[in-house]
């Protein structure tokens, strides 16, 4: 007997214990996507106790704390009132972290939907954070954003609804031991929020068991109580919310009676080209962070970066001049991932190449992903404002228009 866990590969490389000689035992903790309740629980904490007005059935903080959940304090600290006992290690004052770029007023629309118990839907272009946002909300409001379905062309109505485990199944008949609730079932039971990503990829059939689950707020499950039938009710606080990309508009038209039980909310691009460049520096550095590189992508870069992306997305650039668009999104997401990737080439190969120097082809797969033709488009970006303020006498955009030829090859 020995305390080193270490087992032997044996030579078909099948691991039949423990982890491989010279692996690291995993880290639990260690993840490469914390959850919003886990990762902010300090926050939630303390906005818990630090507003104490009413809050609707089943929510764990009021509607006022969640929108500042949201959106954030602007750097203020806030202050517990006296007599407040908050959870073990809660400090009495604390900033709220910004972690939605958008408008307060979308924010407060959609939590007066949820506290309405009503169904939401967060439309827009992709790379929107639509589906960050509905993260949020749900981590503020029921304390959990995992009860998730993923819609898809492959998702099937026991997922919106409820499974069984055929082990016991079969050897128990229909009890509710063997019975598997659905993140939708599990969120009804508990009276938490319930989120279905991409709604309108799911197929017609699907989407129309929604409609009955947003009517009735129960679940028919006839094979319990020997075969009589059972009810499972929503319990007070369960609402739902969903997500729609408006490119997916024609994978899977919404029925009118679907629409008709969620209020919609658009979630549209970042307006503010300071408040977009200060996002994606932030988000790209804690990538590249994470990754125990350092941070070395200046200013000057990463706003070019956006103002490309901003044009591209417009048909317009900020002077004012036509540009033409190409049928890809040039999200904020997709500005991000740009981003982490100059971050991440400048830290492992360092002095190979100047940053900026590597822009153009990054822009390039982005552009292409679509369409091969918005190559063509891109050049087009080159020769009008990537020229014109190459004259004006920037350094940046003159060193951008000098790399054209990237593009041409």
């Amino acid at each position: 007997m020995t305390n080193d866990t270490t087992t032997t590969m044996p030579p078909d490389g099948t691991v039949t214990g423990g982890v491989p000689a010279g692996a690291t035992t995993p880290d639990p903790q260690r993840r490469q996507v914390t959850l919003p309740e886990d990762r902010y629980a300090t926050e939630l904490a303390f906005l818990a106790a630090h507003d104490s007005g009413p809050r609707p059935p089943g929510w764990l903080l009021t509607p006022r704390a969640v929108v500042t959940f949201v959106m954030g304090t602007a750097g203020e600290a806030l202050s517990l009132p006296k007599g407040a006992r908050p959870a073990a290690g809660v400090p009495r004052r604390l900033v709220i972290e910004q972690k939605f770029v958008g408008e307060r007023a979308l924010v407060e629309r959609c939590v007066v939907t949820l506290a309405g118990e009503r169904g939401l839907l967060l439309v827009g272009e992709p790379g929107t954070a639509k589906s960050m946002l509905s993260e949020l909300l749900s981590a503020a409001v029921c304390g959990t954003s995992a009860l998730t379905v993923q819609g898809t062309a492959g998702t099937t109505e026991d997922q919106l609804k409820y499974g069984w485990n055929y082990a016991l199944l079969l050897a128990q008949g229909p009890t509710e031991q063997a019975l598997v609730p659905s993140p939708v079932l599990a969120a009804m039971t508990r009276g938490a929020v319930a989120r279905v990503e991409e709604v309108t990829r799911c197929l017609p059939e699907v989407q129309d068991a929604l409609v009955s689950l947003l009517s009735e707020r129960r679940i028919a499950v006839p094979e319990l109580t020997g075969g009589e039938g059972a009810q499972v009710h929503a319990a007070p606080g369960f609402t739902l919310i969903a997500t729609a990309n408006l490119r997916d508009k024609g994978v899977s038209e919404m029925s009118a009676a679907l629409k008709r039980r969620f209020n919609f909310e658009t979630v549209g691009p970042i307006g503010d080209l300071d408040a977009e460049t200060a996002l994606v520096r932030s988000q790209s550095r804690a990538a590249v962070e994470r990754a125990g590189a350092a941070y070395q992508v200046d200013d000057a870069v990463l706003e070019a970066l956006v103002t490309a992306f901003r044009d591209l997305r417009a048909g317009r650039s900020a002077e004012g001049w036509e540009v033409e668009r190409p049928s890809t999104v040039m999200s904020t997401a997709e500005a991000v991932s740009v981003a982490g990737s100059l971050a991440l080439a400048a830290a492992y190969f360092p002095g190979d190449r100047d940053v900026l120097s590597l822009l153009p082809g990054h822009l390039l797969g982005v552009v292409r992903k679509d369409d091969p033709a918005d190559a063509a488009r891109l050049l087009g970006y080159w020769d009008g404002p990537v020229r014109r303020r190459a004259e004006q006498g920037s350094a940046t955009w003159r060193a951008l228009w000098e790399l054209r030829t990237v593009l041409e090859n």
